[in-house]
């Protein structure tokens, strides 16, 4: 069985992870995987059966720095530890194709200390290893510094070490070089997959609080911020125009509020929410297809993973693009554009003005038939043009 190397980086939220898992749901029936994850360890994630995972010691982003993960290690002595654990599994694993989540096209800075030795390594070995960027629809614009130089970098890495770039989006919305403007300057292939959905899981286990949940009576709307270190002023504005919603049309609200989010952040929003009692509020739930199967309406952050979700499922949905993050504000605006959700914008985030938004949106339907216009076969897709791509690296050998 060919052999695939999956390397993921999380630094902010669990969306390249999501995204990776279900890639890899896909690859495990054609390949043996290796999935190196270097980010902090959701509690709960589920991975697909038969996948061997390397956990590095993991990293963050935090105020615009990159920090370690509960560990009594410098930065530095744990850039080292990983550095030499990524040769190692390398050297040890010998794939037949290495697949850098996101590299060179985001992260080139906070990963080029370890990224730039395997991929030397990989070419040095002469072994053959087909190299692969799997890349989200959208690249992260950037807002400051030389955007000329960075451009140029990232074409300079992809020319010198990979053989193909997997861009997971639906070309009818969005394209490469809309964003990129050296796109015709790479010299790998590039192929378009569609949009990487999750599946429904095989088989669901549901805790006591899902089923409670799941089972209300009353319609509910389901609010979530992704890994949850976003989005606070969102969560903040839904609890506080929870009464006036209620008050016109009464509904549950279920709150997941994300596995990164700080601690004493989660405690506050508890208190908010205590003598609400049309609010559900819990940190992170892995069925959260379910929750959007069934809510009457989604109120999230614009991340790739949960806007794939919305698309999936047809549910009614608002999106609030992260302030942060022009590629959620750049995808939720074209999608609004065909009627598929509705924006929300910082000035809509006044307890009075948001709840009529809510109310307003409730009572509009989506346009079904803009749903089936996107392609969304993107896991599956990617496994195919990787077993074509080892495919043809074997006949070249032969």
């Amino acid at each position: 069985m060919k052999k695939i190397m999956f390397y993921c980086q999380n630094l902010l939220g669990m969306g390249h992870l999501v995204r990776t898992t279900e890639i890899i749901r896909n690859l495990v029936k054609d390949f043996k995987v290796c999935l190196i994850d270097g980010g902090q360890i959701v509690e709960g994630f589920q991975m697909p059966e038969g996948v061997e995972v390397l956990h590095l010691p993991a990293i963050r982003a935090e105020d615009k720095e990159i920090k370690v993960v509960n560990s009594s290690h410098t930065l530095e002595e744990v850039r080292e530890i990983r550095k030499r654990k990524l040769i190692k599994v390398f050297d040890d694993f010998q794939p037949d194709c290495l697949v850098t989540e996101g590299y060179p096209f985001s992260k080139k800075k906070s990963l080029g200390f370890e990224l730039v030795p395997l991929l030397q390594r990989i070419k040095a070995s002469g072994g053959g290893t087909k190299i692969v960027c799997s890349l989200r629809d959208i690249i992260m614009v950037k807002q400051y510094g030389d955007r000329a130089k960075a451009e140029k970098e990232r074409c300079e890495l992809m020319n010198q070490y990979y053989d193909t770039l997997l861009i997971h989006s639906d070309p009818k919305l969005h394209r490469l070089e809309e964003n990129f403007s050296l796109t015709g300057e790479l010299e790998c292939q590039i192929k378009y997959t569609g949009y990487v959905a999750q599946s429904s899981p095989e088989s669901i286990e549901f805790t006591l609080e899902d089923i409670v949940n799941l089972n209300r009576q009353e319609p509910t709307i389901l609010v979530s911020v992704g890994g949850g270190r976003l989005g606070h002023d969102l969560l903040e504005c839904v609890i506080d125009s929870a009464a006036i919603i209620d008050s016109h049309l009464p509904h549950h609200i279920q709150i997941f509020t994300g596995p990164f989010m700080p601690e004493e952040k989660f405690t506050h929003f508890q208190n908010l929410a205590a003598d609400k009692s049309n609010i559900t509020l819990q940190r992170y739930t892995p069925n959260l297809l379910s929750y959007m199967e069934k809510a009457r309406l989604s109120i999230s952050l614009g991340g790739y993973n949960t806007t794939m979700n919305v698309l999936k499922t047809g549910v009614n949905s608002m999106i609030y693009p992260s302030n942060k993050d022009s590629e959620q504000r750049i995808r939720a605006e074209k999608l609004e554009q065909l009627g598929i959700l509705s924006v929300v914008r910082p000035e809509d985030l006044q307890a009075d003005i948001f709840a009529q938004k809510v109310i307003e949106r409730l009572q509009i339907l989506p346009t079904t038939s803009a749903f089936g216009r996107l392609e969304l076969q993107g896991a599956q897709k990617t496994a195919q043009i990787l077993k074509d791509l080892v495919q043809s690296k074997v006949a070249i050998a032969a």
